[in-house]
This record gives structure tokens, C-alpha cells and sequence, in this order.
């Protein structure tokens, strides 16, 4: 530190302030001391920092797993708001287990994190119990337990499964199959709600589920078997991005195109969804949004804001792509269901 001070012409102080932006400090300043620590690759002792102040400028992120596209692109959007703070993040993964999620949970508050970003793996959020003792801020994203005294970051997953049925509804598909990951949690049974509740209030039959599995050869197989005993739907809606992976592997292995004989609705938004042949129709999630404001609320908690926990609930929305088509008379004419009147009962 005294040769970045040195070397910018400004005190070790100044180049504290700086770096660990716990003062303010001219631009002109900031420029010259973040010039002269890139010129001599310095790196900031976070072991001295963490002696010195007992929180180190690192935060903990949790997920259920790494294998899964989502949470890896979550926890990319979570790093580059904590690097613009100051922060560096640590990540470790729950693998779908609550006992996995609380060792791996102990492990990272081992390092005194200044606070925590989770993913729980269940409903029953294991962990919870160690980060209250821990009295270390966190927030909860994505899978939010219905009770919890957190801030809480999530998606409106009634409202984005109603916009994906209220597509196939104007397309007129009557039978439709819902591929779901696991009933255990409450986002997927959000998400089913969503769909059976539209149709049955649209007059129609409520759609099968098929509770597939977390695994994307699992989800292939079950999918595979559930349609050599109940026959073809005309579309699908897959519920998670390995149920949409899954679903395309069956249909493909059957023989069975997209969407000349089945109509496909995929969960997550991704860049092969929109230059695979056919493009997929997807519900997209606003990812980034939820990883900023996952960590607005706790930077604001690690700099002592003390107000009521919060629960942000964020819109997704329908990428209408190639792979869903009309199967017959619209839903619109006369005599059918009152699709206009479900999309403004939805809107509001």
C-alpha cells in the first residue's frame, strides 16, 4: 500500500479510502491511486483486512446447483454488482440436498462474509437457523420459503406460467401437459398453478402434470414414458430450462417434431433457445434485475439499514418464438373461452 501511495503521490490513507470506499474521494484521486495499484498488480490482504476490521469485503452466494444455467448466470450478475461495491463473492452449491446446503452453508460463514446471497435448495431452508446465529445480513432469491425474516428477491411465477397458457389458449391447444422438476418446491407449484388456473377458467379441463426430476436424463426418460401411456398433447409446457432440454431429447427420440406435432413453451431464456431450429418460445426471467436488487437490499443491510425485510416480486415475460403454433379455431371466436377477459384478469 505505501508503494501505490508512493507511486500516486497521495497518502496510504487516501489509497485505503480508495480502495475500500469507506470515504469519499476526488475522482481525480480515485483515478491516479487505481492507476498506480494496476501498474503494480497490488491486491488488497483481505487475511489483514478481516484482522483489522473482523468483516472482510467478501460476500457468501448459495445455490442449489452449479450444474444449472440459471444459478450460474444469477451468480455472475451477483459478482458484478458486488465488484462495482467493493466486494468479492465466494460460491459454493447445495446440491439439492439440505444437508449439503447447511455443511456447505457453515463452510462460508467460516470466512465472516459481510453478508449472503441464498438459494435454498428446499422449501424447508436448512440453513436458516445458521445465518440467524450468525446475525450476518442475507437475502433470499428465487425460492423463497413462505415464512422467513429476510429480504426476499422472486419472481411472479403464477404470472408467468398464466401468460404461457394464455398463449396456448389463443392457439387453441386444449391438451396440454405440464412438465414440472420437482412438486417440493413452491416456485414450480407456482408456476402449475398458473397454468391449471388459466384453463380452468378459461372452461377447460385443468392440464396433466408430469413431475419429471431435477436431472436432465431423468426428465428425458419420464417424459418418454408418460407419453407411451397417455398418448400426444399438442403442446407442452416445460417449467425449468432441464425440463425444456428434456422434453426436446424426447421428442426428438420419438421421433416427434416441434412444432408440427407438438407446441413447446420453455422456462428460462437462453441464447440457444433463440438460434436453435425451431427458436424456442420461452418464459424469460429477469435474471439481472433480481441479482441487483438481491444486492441492493443487502448492501444496504451490510451498511446498517435497519428497515422492515422486504419481498420484491419481479414480472417475467413471453419470448414468443417458432416453436408454438395454432392447432385449430382460435380460442378468441365466438362461443369460446373468454381468453381476452383471463389476459386483463391477468394484467391486473
Amino acid at each position: 500500500m505505501r508503494d501505490v501511495a508512493q507511486l500516486a503521490g497521495v497518502s496510504s490513507a487516501t489509497v485505503s479510502n480508495v480502495l475500500a470506499q469507506r470515504k469519499p474521494v476526488g475522482p481525480q484521486l480515485i483515478e491516479r491511486v487505481r492507476r498506480a495499484a494496476a501498474q503494480l498488480d497490488y491486491q488488497v490482504d483481505r487475511a489483514a483486512s478481516l484482522l483489522r476490521s473482523g468483516k472482510a469485503q467478501i460476500v457468501a452466494v448459495l445455490v442449489p446447483s452449479i450444474d444449472n444455467p440459471y444459478f450460474t448466470s444469477l451468480i455472475a450478475a451477483i459478482e458484478h454488482n458486488a465488484r462495482v461495491s467493493g466486494y468479492d463473492i465466494i460460491v459454493a452449491s447445495g446440491n439439492d440436498e439440505d444437508a449439503i446446503e447447511r455443511a456447505r452453508l457453515a463452510a462460508l460463514l467460516s470466512w465472516r462474509p459481510a453478508g449472503v446471497v441464498i438459494v435454498p435448495s428446499t422449501d424447508a431452508f436448512a440453513g436458516r437457523d445458521l445465518l440467524d446465529f450468525a446475525r450476518v445480513p442475507y437475502v433470499i432469491v428465487d425460492r423463497v420459503p413462505a415464512h422467513a425474516g429476510a429480504d426476499m428477491v422472486t419472481v411472479d411465477n403464477e404470472h408467468a406460467a398464466a401468460a404461457a397458457a394464455l398463449h396456448l389458449l389463443r392457439l387453441g391447444h386444449e391438451r396440454v401437459l405440464i412438465v414440472a422438476s420437482s412438486l417440493a418446491l413452491a416456485n414450480i407449484r407456482e408456476r402449475v398453478e398458473g397454468v391449471r388456473r388459466t384453463y380452468l377458467e378459461a372452461g377447460l379441463p385443468a392440464p396433466q402434470v408430469l413431475e419429471a426430476g431435477l436431472s436432465f436424463e431423468a426428465i428425458g426418460e419420464r417424459i418418454e414414458h408418460w407419453l407411451a401411456g397417455h398418448g400426444q398433447p399438442s403442446g407442452i409446457v416445460a417449467l425449468t430450462n432441464f425440463a425444456t432440454l428434456g422434453v426436446l431429447a424426447a421428442l426428438n427420440h420419438l421421433d416427434l417434431r416441434v412444432p408440427a406435432d407438438v407446441s413447446l413453451i420453455g422456462f428460462d431464456d437462453y441464447a440457444w433457445m433463440r438460434v436453435s431450429t425451431p427458436s424456442i418460445t420461452a418464459v424469460a426471467q429477469p435474471g439481472e434485475r433480481m441479482a441487483t436488487a438481491a444486492w441492493e437490499r443487502l448492501h444496504a443491510r451490510i451498511r446498517g439499514g435497519q428497515e422492515p425485510p422486504a419481498r420484491l416480486k419481479l414480472r417475467c415475460s413471453l419470448e414468443i418464438r417458432q416453436s408454438t403454433r395454432a392447432v385449430g379455431p382460435s380460442l378468441h371466436q365466438a362461443g369460446a373461452p373468454d381468453v381476452k377477459g383471463l389476459e386483463e384478469a391477468r394484467e391486473r
